[in-house]
């Protein structure tokens, strides 16, 4: 079987493996794929899914999106946007209004310098898409974190 052209995925997906000490049979097994699938994907045998991917980066802890990368899928500057965003919508410290004014942020800048004209969906699903009215970013977040109270109502004058 003739290899295909998948970059280097096979050669950096049995360092990785190599790396986090598992022998082809335990990462797949870990992954739920077949052993002699993984064996294939290695020798850049077989392209495989994103889905397939995904299952590889969680047993390998390692990011999705750089298996993508490698595997072709995804750019290098997407992967880095979508890495930002992902780390921006799983901080726990800030809520989802201003986890999406942060994103808008984000986006803005990214435009400006001519990086990203499109940007990838940022609100995970059921999350407004656009932050309340009033909670822009310029707003100085009062006591308790939040700009405006959440209420509507003006902030409190200090």
């Amino acid at each position: 079987m003739a290899s295909l052209n998948v970059g280097n995925l096979g050669e950096y997906l049995r360092e990785q493996r190599r790396n986090a000490r598992l022998s082809l049979r335990q990462l797949a097994d870990a992954a739920g794929v077949s052993n002699p699938y993984l064996s294939q994907i290695e020798r850049g045998l077989r392209k495989p899914s994103a889905d397939i991917l995904q299952q590889l980066a969680k047993a390998l802890r390692i990011s999705a999106e750089t298996l993508y990368v490698q595997a072709g899928m995804l750019d290098e500057r997407e992967r880095e946007a979508l890495e930002t965003r992902s780390v921006i919508l799983a901080d726990p410290s800030i809520n989802e209004r201003q986890k999406q004014v942060l994103l808008q942020i984000y986006d803005s800048f990214r435009k400006e310098n001519g990086l990203d004209t499109d940007a990838p969906e940022a609100a995970p699903e059921g999350a407004a898409a656009e932050p309340a009215a009033g909670a822009g970013p310029g707003e100085d977040p009062g006591p308790g974190g939040r700009a405006g109270g959440g209420s509507g109502a003006p902030p409190d004058s200090h």
